[in-house]
Parts: structure tokens; C-alpha cells; sequence
């Protein structure tokens, strides 16, 4: 179990490595937010340190108007692979890591101004 999680750790921190004038890719995003995934399906009652540290890393890694729309494109995609996401959990994460504004919910248009505000004070 160790093992798993060093090795999941070691993962993403080769993934949040966001190199300059490279667009994020999905792998990225998948990333950042892995440790998440026990808090989002009620597996744990509050969000890890590393699953906040992706969430502030996403944050910094989609600078410009679409990299938040791949960001939030990547994130649904996700999302529907787990099927068992608590949208309450998903509402108050970047909230929980301390990075308030509008989560991404299946229903997110990733187009719209709404989405400029995701993970951005």
C-alpha cells in the first residue's frame, strides 16, 4: 500500500510539471486531482494535503482562457468515470483547499465566462 502510494505520489509530480508555451494536456489534470478522488467519492471525510497541493498546482497550471477550458473539459471527462462523485464534495473542494470560486460539475459549460472564475481569486 505504501508502495502504491509513493509511487502515485512520484506520478504526480512528473505530471504537474507544466512546461513553458505547452498547452495542459489531460494527463495533467488527471493528475493534480488523483489524490481527490477519495474525498470526492466519500471515501474520507476531508480532502489530503496532497490532493489539495494538486488542486493549488492545477490552479497555477492553466493560466490563460484555454487552458481553463481544456482544465474543465478534462475534469468532466473525468468525472464520468467515477460514477460514485459526491456533488457536495465536489462543490466545496477548491473551497476546502483554500481555493475558493465555481467548481466544475458535470453540468459545466466550459465555454461560458463563468468558467474564467474556476480555481482563480
Amino acid at each position: 500500500m505504501k508502495a502504491i502510494a509513493v509511487l502515485t505520489t512520484l506520478l504526480c509530480v512528473v505530471l504537474l510539471v507544466a512546461w513553458p508555451c505547452e498547452a495542459i494536456t489531460c494527463e495533467q489534470v488527471s493528475g493534480a486531482l488523483l489524490p481527490c478522488v477519495s474525498y470526492l467519492t466519500g471515501q474520507r471525510g476531508s480532502p489530503t494535503t496532497e490532493c489539495c497541493g494538486g488542486v493549488r498546482n492545477l490552479r497555477n497550471m492553466i493560466p490563460t482562457q484555454q487552458d481553463r477550458r481544456t482544465a474543465c473539459n478534462c475534469v468532466k471527462s473525468a468525472a464520468s468515470r467515477y460514477p460514485n462523485l459526491k456533488p457536495d464534495a465536489a462543490s466545496n473542494l477548491p473551497a476546502r483547499c483554500g481555493v475558493p470560486k465555481i467548481p466544475i460539475t458535470p453540468n459545466t459549460n466550459c465555454n461560458t465566462y463563468s468558467f474564467l472564475l474556476f480555481f482563480f481569486s
